[in-house]
């Protein structure tokens, strides 16, 4: 097994070969015919409407219902021919279950390889669109059996570690759009102020909050 980890505190020469190391996947993504930058992916649900729809669903079963979504990735786990991803989109997250079967039958047109080059290209970090249908493990985890895929954004950089977060203040601050990635509360926060600020703010031809 293989599994994906980013230490807190990492030196200016490390994250330097880290971006070199995904250039090069930029590259290799490139030459098998593939946009690692792509600007479009029909999303159909997202991961909270998903929890919440299939909250009942018995550990073992699956949903033959096609979904399609889009997401950061947040942990990645290969185990050979299976691999488990953890994708966060805006509402929460959700398991990507990837069996290399299922992938190189729903792939076969487009990449006869389909499966290790999932494994070997991506990224704890790089955006990812998935199609596929709904599972649940036999260890209870509501999952998105894929068979459909695509790098929608290649991440140069790695995220903060996944226990210690971001930490430091000052860098918060700095790396605001990093905060917002990796901690959940920093964006609700974020969301709710901006509901806020358009309840309050006022529109064109109505008055403001003291009648003007």
């Amino acid at each position: 097994m293989s599994s994906d980890s980013n230490r807190p505190g990492q030196s200016a020469s490390s994250l330097e070969e880290i971006r070199a190391a995904r250039l090069q996947k930029v590259e290799e993504l490139k030459q098998l015919g593939f946009n690692p930058f792509a600007y479009r992916w029909e999303v159909t649900d997202c991961t909270a409407d998903l929890q919440a729809k299939y909250a009942a669903l018995a550990a073992g079963e699956e949903v033959d219902v096609q979904v399609s979504l889009a997401g950061r990735i947040l942990a990645r786990r290969v185990f050979g021919k299976l691999a488990f991803f953890s994708l966060q989109d805006e509402s929460g997250t959700i398991q990507l279950y990837l069996d290399k079967q299922d992938i190189q039958a729903g792939m076969a047109a487009l990449d006869g390889d389909a499966f290790n080059h999932l494994k070997q290209l991506t990224d704890v970090g790089d955006i990812l669109g998935v199609k596929g249908t709904i599972k649940r493990t036999e260890k209870g985890e509501l999952s998105i059996k894929v068979r459909e895929y695509a790098v929608l954004t290649k991440s140069l950089l790695p995220l903060p570690d996944k226990w210690h977060g971001l930490t430091d203040v000052a860098k918060r601050y700095r790396q605001r759009y990093v905060d917002l990635i990796v901690n959940p509360t920093v964006r609700d926060t974020f969301r709710k102020r901006a509901l806020i600020t358009t309840g309050i703010s006022p529109l064109p031809g109505r008055p403001g909050l003291f009648g003007n």
